[in-house]
């Protein structure tokens, strides 16, 4: 027994419950077995596997935050409980925190190594963490102990496909829904993967037939209508598919709404931050005493703009440069931010910050970025993290000789792109799960970069995604000069270092097929659906040199 409650009970009766609610599960009857579950408990009677039962069946009617409790009470009264900790470790992966995830997943594994489906857990848990070269020896090392262990099938099939590894990915997708028949996972990444080999009415039928028939948590059905907005757009609907990527939207906004609604939006936060910009004299922040800078690379370089504006594309084609070490999307500047712009009001302090506590703050900086496994020694090393933009001002205070790259791109391209794109959720991300949130984030965004570079001395240069895939050789030799590097021939084999990359992007696919203008204009096709926006945008198309 795990509960002194179950000791003090008859102990006929409780291994008669026990046996009759497992028998349930077992047998597939989960209302049931969590009916007789929760009477147990209800009757004083606590054990893990009833809190593992009643939880599975919160769990599929969604009321996720019981579930979990339930849960954390299972592992209260069993600590080294198989079932609860794989339960809460998958549990919170549905709740987007994939790092608490993980720490039940390693706790079985530390018990027990040889348990396939945990390996397969901590491989889902990597994978949301960007982590995706761990996440693929999680998954294998998961299929050596059982080749049938179908998560791990189907994460390896969702990884192939992200990828751009289509024939790949549709093979490990196939094998898993071989064993695990209509599982979601399993049969988005094959319709993915026919999609990315334009088999449009099959990728169509398949992701049809699981919103149809498929019982879906809330994540999955928004995703599954996400990637029937891509099929669609494919086959030429942009209407259809603006509907579909709209329902995935709403369904996204409803889902993360309690996460992201009780605090100061990440809009509200830019305006701030503007606001404070606006009614400080800019000699404030250009008399602040500047900062020493010793530095393990030998130049320091910001890669940032607004998601979907092109960054990936001159990252990937910049860490080709022999002289190069780039890292990307990792939160470097995290312990700065706590300190001062948790608030727009803390930035007030930044400019008076004494130099203890701007060289306390670039240790911590470089430290991160040491504990990623990035040699910078000598090197020319690019931090990549689009809304870094937001951050400039701690860039600038500590790191006052560094070099910004901002990626731009046509603003109805990156606000529509933004709208069909699914990131992992966040405050700014939020945001874009509207048309017209993601244009006023937008033009927030861009109005605060107006004030920074009004303001700061920055040492900035703007890239146009558009001239870079238009006139590649002009704009990469001024992105070059700017930078202090020579043009190496390496730097144009983007697409098959892409292939090879351990970091996956929305661009990754993308970037596989080498060079194209296929993104350049796409706002056209989707006219009619996105005009409402463009009072909001077009001040930033005719600022940065568009054709309306």
């Amino acid at each position: 027994m795990h509960s002194g409650a179950c000791m003090e009970r008859n102990p006929e009766m409780t291994f008669a419950t026990l046996r009759a609610v497992r028998e349930a599960a077992q047998g597939g009857d989960h209302a049931h077995a969590a009916a007789l579950a929760r009477a147990a408990i209800a009757d004083g009677l606590e054990h893990p596997l009833l809190f593992n039962v009643l939880a599975l069946r919160l769990e599929q009617q969604g009321q996720l935050a019981e579930a979990e409790q339930l849960l954390k009470r299972a592992l209260q009264i069993a600590p080294a409980d198989t079932g609860a900790h794989n339960a809460l470790g998958l549990l919170l992966l549905q709740l987007e925190r994939p790092q608490e995830a993980l720490t039940h997943f390693q706790a079985l594994l530390d018990l027990n190594p040889g348990l396939p489906y945990v390996h397969a857990g901590c491989g889902d848990a990597l994978r949301a963490l960007g982590s995706i070269s761990d996440a693929e020896t999680r998954y294998r090392r998961a299929l050596e102990l059982d080749p049938n262990q179908g998560i791990a099938l189907a994460g390896l099939a969702n990884i192939a496909s992200r990828r751009g590894a289509y024939s790949e990915a549709q093979a490990w997708g196939e094998k898993a829904l071989g064993v695990l028949p209509g599982f979601p996972d399993a049969v988005m990444s094959v319709a993915a993967a026919e999609l990315g080999q334009r088999q449009v009415a099959r990728a169509e039928a398949r992701v049809r037939d699981l919103l149809s028939h498929a019982r879906l948590s809330p994540l999955e059905h928004a995703y599954a209508h996400g990637l029937l907005g891509d099929i669609l757009d494919a086959a030429g609907r942009p209407a259809d598919a603006f509907s579909a990527y709209s329902d995935c939207n709403s369904q996204l906004q409803r889902l993360y709404a309690p996460r992201f609604r009780e605090d100061m939006s990440a809009l509200e936060y830019v305006q701030g931050m503007r606001r404070h910009f606006e009614r400080v004299a800019p000699q404030v922040w250009r008399s602040a005493a500047p900062a020493t800078e010793p530095s393990p690379a030998a130049r320091h370089v910001f890669l940032l703009g607004f998601p979907r504006s092109g960054t990936t594309l001159l990252e990937v084609i910049l860490e080709g440069h022999p002289d190069v070490v780039s890292l990307e999307e990792h939160e470097l500047l995290s312990e700065s931010v706590r300190e001062f712009m948790r608030r727009p009001e803390y930035l007030e302090r930044l400019p008076a910050a004494g130099a203890p506590t701007l060289a306390r703050l670039r240790a911590d900086y470089w430290r991160r970025v040491a504990r990623a496994a990035t040699n910078v020694a000598g090197k020319v090393f690019l931090d990549k993290y689009p809304l870094n933009t937001l951050k400039l001002p701690l860039i600038g205070r500590l790191f006052p000789h560094a070099k910004i790259l901002f990626a731009c791109r046509d603003p109805r391209d990156v606000v529509l792109s933004c709208f069909r794109h699914r990131f992992r959720m966040s405050a700014p991300i939020y945001e874009l799960l509207t048309l017209e949130g993601a244009a006023r984030y937008y033009d927030a965004v861009m109005q605060l970069l107006v004030c920074f570079t009004s303001v700061l001395n920055l040492d900035i240069c703007l890239v146009r995604h558009e001239d870079l895939v238009t006139g590649f050789a002009r704009e990469m030799k001024r992105v070059c000069d700017h930078l202090g590097l020579a043009w190496a021939p390496a730097m144009g084999d983007f697409a098959l270092r892409t292939k090879q990359r351990p970091v996956l992007t929305p661009s990754t696919a993308q970037l596989v097929r080498g060079l194209n203008t296929e993104g350049v204009g796409q706002w056209r096709r989707y006219q009619a659906a996105i005009e409402s926006v463009f009072p909001i945008l077009d001040p930033w198309v005719k600022r940065f040199y568009f054709d309306a």
